[in-house]
């Protein structure tokens, strides 16, 4: 145990550039992360831990009790930020660099679930979806890159292991998490020059408010099943609990992100699930998917140039 508390303590050290044991940290040496949709699920305990182990969180909510809730945390300080609102994205980097502290970190967490059929579904979801989930990253990431790169710093995302698994009725949803693998691997590319370090983390299934949320912005738009070519599985999906009690809390989320900003060198990708289950069903989605590229085509390989492939692979992840 006294092991493990040193380790901790080292690392809230890190976080902060702060000797272990120094109090309130001077805002020029505390590093400084942002963490867009804090007020629930992964954002709300990720916000906790990181400010636990010594980093100030700028955490963006929406609502006004989620901001009084949020604020009543130790360095923590809540942010107005809808991530649909370049307004309120700009205001919110007004109020980072006024306060002098820089920043290191950027967590773009904020997220939506719109599921329905993809020939049925309304042009308005779709749009609502790509706006938070993808164009949301886009314009929080864009507005902060010269804070980040003036401090070398850190941009994550919170993807999703459905940014390789699909299922029917989750269209709008794998969209957006499937456009974010695309988004990292292309920002990390020209980050890299200026000493940002970009890494996704891939949740599986943990507890969170987004299926109530989801639910609830159906009913607002008067969305009926009746007359849908898919009636019988939309009604079972709305049957559904959507508390997700049933499901872990985010804490390897938290961790994940922990790891993602204080480790030297973090990893591209950080598949977080709280089963063998969904591991097991998320690499074969990425397996299948190399199998069917390469399946009949005039240039395709063998079985043992893939493995000899999959070999120089695990050796590279490996440095």
């Amino acid at each position: 145990m006294r092991a493990l508390s040193l380790v901790l303590a080292a690392a809230a050290a890190l976080a902060s550039s702060a000797p272990v044991g120094a109090q309130d940290p001077a805002p020029e040496t505390q590093r400084a992360v942002l963490i867009t949709g804090a007020s629930t699920g992964i954002g709300r305990k990720a916000t906790e831990v990181l400010a636990a182990r010594g980093f100030f969180v700028y955490a963006g909510a929406r609502k006004e009790q989620d901001l009084r809730e949020l604020d009543a945390i130790a360095n923590v300080q809540a942010i107005r930020l809808d991530v649909t609102v370049p307004g309120e994205v700009q205001a919110a980097v007004e109020t980072v660099r006024a306060a002098g502290r820089g920043l290191y970190g950027l967590i773009n967490n904020a997220g939506v679930v719109v599921l329905g059929p993809m020939v049925e579904l309304r042009e308005s979801d779709l749009a609502f979806q790509l706006n938070v989930n993808v164009f949301g990253p886009y314009r929080v990431t864009k507005a902060f890159a010269p804070l980040l790169i003036e401090s070398k710093g850190r941009i994550l995302t919170t993807g999703s292991i459905s940014g390789f698994v699909t299922w029917g009725l989750g269209g709008p949803y794998t969209m957006s998490k499937h456009a974010i693998e695309a988004y990292t691997d292309v920002l990390a590319a020209e980050m890299a020059p200026f000493g940002v370090r970009v890494s996704v983390i891939e949740p599986g299934n943990y507890r969170s408010e987004i299926m109530t949320s989801m639910r609830q912005r159906l009913i607002d738009s008067g969305y009926d099943t009746e007359g849908s070519l898919y009636k019988g599985q939309l009604d079972r999906m709305l049957d559904q609990p959507d508390d997700r009690t049933q499901y872990k809390e985010p804490d390897e989320v938290a961790e994940a992100f922990f790891h993602a900003l204080a480790d030297a060198n973090p990893k591209r990708r950080y598949m977080v699930v709280p089963n063998q289950r969904e591991a097991e069903m998320t690499i074969r989605a990425a397996l299948t998917k190399v199998v069917q590229l390469n399946q009949d085509q005039p240039y395709a390989y063998d079985r043992e140039q893939l493995v000899a492939m999959l070999d120089q692979a695990l050796a590279a992840a490996r440095r």
